[in-house]
């Protein structure tokens, strides 16, 4: 297979969001997707710093570029355990999964 050469499309996240928020609605549904956006984010991260493209990424997984890109595109597909392992072996990483506990709300104290 030819080695294909890795050139990222730069991308401006803090000017894209900002733009974005101006829009009616945006925020709500923004936030909705926020543990969505966040995996894509890491994942996109990881591969860049594999410096590898979907193609690539995709033969390491034995799948197609836009099996990738589904994989990377937050909201539109809820990727399984097993694709998501298979996906941070292909760029490098081992997946990690946590549930952190969210800070206990303070409770008034009830009336004796």
């Amino acid at each position: 297979m030819a080695e294909l050469k890795y050139d990222p499309v730069a991308h401006d996240q803090k000017a894209f969001l900002e733009k974005a928020s101006k829009r009616r609605g945006f925020r709500e549904a923004y936030d909705a997707l926020e543990a969505e956006y966040a995996l894509a984010h890491e994942m996109l991260a990881a591969r860049t710093r594999a410096g590898l493209t979907q193609e690539a990424v995709a033969d390491r997984m034995g799948t197609t570029k836009s099996a990738v890109s589904r994989l990377e595109s937050a909201g539109k597909h809820a990727p399984s355990v097993a694709s998501l392992k298979k996906y941070a072996a292909a760029v490098g990483c081992t997946l990690k999964i946590e549930f952190i506990p969210q800070p206990a709300k303070r409770r008034r104290a009830s009336p004796l």
